[in-house]
């Protein structure tokens, strides 16, 4: 009864039929979700638009506009779900653009930056920490091993548009041929492992470290939780964080071993399993001295069907609480984030040079939305992998992704009475997309087959050196 009140409150709103200074846009910001994104949005609550869309300023709602703040957040979300689309594009072909009267007229290129420039970057953030909440951290809370939530967390990159304000603000990285191409932008998320939806997004400059970055998610880790990291993460300051954080309990870790670390043996407590000791380094107790004296950890070495000897080291002390055998088969969960970071890349971005936005609150609020985007594709591939009675990583993202694409394409020139009908097809559709089990050993060995060019790069010339003299 819900969904259909929401789907007719979207086609009144298509045709104009509230008054612009009568109307509170906070108010009914559920109904402004086009009828093309009927299918995604019955998974968003109606508060958490309200709550996002009540960062935006006061003054960006007074005036009715064509592309109101209210629609611009659906445009953030169609540009990540809609990547070899223009941007206009996704405007049109998503019905976003207000009517004028009773005929729907199109919008002009350049109202459309300046209503995401309205919207602005807190809003879109805002809804993404709300689905990341309700989407990846409750539901991982009810999927625990051995009474802990699983998570994992790594950092990447994405190329952003050479730009001047994108690359003084983001940098780029260097290398043997002078520099990138591109500017980049370093992303860190942390993903819940059981359904791989995203429970934490942070993006800062490429000039800041991943551990740095990192940082500013901890506080994302629920209670009685196991979050593991690669290597690059080993961090005694960090161990202690996450471990003994004020206000938090029984957050645990899994990292795997890195020789800058030095160590001294406290117990034995099986064949390749042993409680460890670690010292913080002189100067972290210079500028920490609140810091312990020692951590204790826990060292596990292992080597699993096709892969390399392995040691990795946690928090989990109690070695018959949590066995070793099943402590080193969880660290290769780690690559879950790895493939996540595959689908957003390959999948949702469809393996393009950079993201569109040409300044950097533009990137910001892109990233957002493509964290929000990629979460909506996986809740909706939870749920349907919840009715089948399989893992959601057993569905298939990739085409998951195209069923949910031409479902929005198509749905906002069906008559509404027809969309309940429509959903229930696109359900019996994702059904068929169930995966076979996952290849417990590796099948192909590791290989760089690209090899990089030995010329260096052209930085390009100067504007005015290209223009044509008369």
């Amino acid at each position: 009864m819900r969904d259909q009140k929401n789907v007719h409150c979207a086609t009144s709103f298509s045709r104009g039929w509230y008054v612009s200074f009568k109307w509170n846009p906070l108010s009914e910001v559920a109904a402004s979700a086009p009828e093309s994104f009927a299918g995604l949005c019955k998974n968003l609550d109606e508060s958490w638009l309200d709550e996002a869309l009540g960062l935006v300023g006061s003054s960006a709602t007074l005036r009715r506009r064509k592309l109101p703040v209210e629609r611009a957040i659906w445009l953030v979300i169609g540009m990540a779900l809609f990547r070899e689309r223009s941007i206009q594009e996704v405007v049109a072909h998503l019905d976003l653009a207000l009517p004028k009267g009773t005929s729907c007229e199109g919008i002009s290129p350049g109202a459309i930056p300046l209503a995401r420039a309205r919207l602005g970057v807190a809003p879109v953030q805002r809804l993404f920490e709300l689905t990341a909440e309700h989407w990846a951290i409750h539901p991982a809370e009810s999927d625990r091993w051995r009474g802990l939530s699983l998570f994992a967390a790594d950092g990447s990159c994405l190329r952003i548009p050479d730009t001047a304000a994108n690359d003084a603000e983001f940098g780029r990285p260097g290398s043997n041929r002078s520099s990138a191409g591109y500017p980049q932008v370093r992303i860190v998320a942390l993903l819940a492992l059981h359904s791989r939806v995203l429970a934490g997004l942070a993006c800062r400059p490429y000039r800041t470290g991943e551990l740095t970055l990192a940082r500013s998610i901890w506080p994302s880790i629920p209670d009685n939780s196991l979050t593991i990291l690669d290597r690059g993460y080993v961090s005694f300051w960090d161990f202690n964080t996450l471990r003994s954080a004020p206000g938090f309990e029984n957050r645990h870790w899994l990292v795997r071993m890195s020789s800058i670390l030095s160590w001294r043996t406290v117990k034995k407590l099986g064949p390749g399993d042993e409680l460890v000791e670690f010292e913080p380094s002189s100067d972290l107790r210079k500028k920490h001295p609140e810091v312990p004296a020692t951590l204790i950890a826990r060292m596990i070495s292992f080597q699993a069907p096709g892969y390399r000897s392995t040691t990795v080291i946690t928090s989990l002390l109690d070695h018959v609480a949590f066995p070793a055998d099943e402590v080193a088969e969880l660290y290769h969960l780690r690559w879950d984030v790895e493939l996540a970071y595959d689908e957003i890349k390959t999948d949702l971005l469809d393996r393009l040079e950079s993201l569109r936005s040409l300044k950097p609150d533009g990137i910001r609020q892109e990233v957002a939305g493509i964290g929000i985007a990629y979460n909506l594709v996986r809740i909706e591939m939870a749920r349907v992998a919840a009715d089948e009675g399989v893992s959601p990583n057993r569905i298939s993202f990739r085409h998951s992704l195209q069923l949910i694409r031409v479902f929005c394409l198509n749905s906002w020139t069906t008559q509404p009475g027809a969309l309940p009908r429509r959903l229930g097809s696109l359900e019996k559709d994702l059904r068929l997309l169930i995966l076979p089990e996952r290849r417990t050993e590796r099948r192909y060995p590791r290989q760089v087959k690209i090899k990089m060019s030995n010329y260096k790069r052209h930085p390009g010339r100067p504007h005015a050196l290209r223009e044509r003299k008369p």
